[in-house]
């Protein structure tokens, strides 16, 4: 009774050659899965590219945001100056008419 049969022996043989198959296709989906070194590395490289390219801009809007408020700095300064001078001397002028007229 120890002793397998052909039968016995063929349908255990089948059975593993089977499981063996659904090995290899698991397999195959896991390294189907899998992204190449290669693929990987210019992927990666794409990226950098990508988010230098992104940063340099970042940069470009940030120091042309600083321009504009230096500009407006300036525009402020030189309203205000030819605003306030003008008035001073008027001032001046007035003050120096009435002292001089006293």
């Amino acid at each position: 009774m120890d002793e397998l049969t052909l039968g016995e022996l063929a349908r255990r043989f089948e059975d593993r050659l089977s499981d063996v198959r659904e090995d290899i296709q698991q397999l195959g989906v896991r390294l189907d899965g899998r992204v190449s070194l290669e693929r990987y590395q210019l992927e990666r490289e794409a990226r950098d590219k990508e988010v230098a390219a992104l940063t340099e801009r970042v940069k470009e809007l940030e120091d042309a945001a600083k321009e504009k408020e230096k500009q407006r700095q300036s525009d402020r300064r030189l309203i205000f100056f030819s605003l306030i001078v003008p008035v001073l001397l008027l001032a001046i002028q007035l003050y120096n008419a009435n002292k001089g007229a006293a």
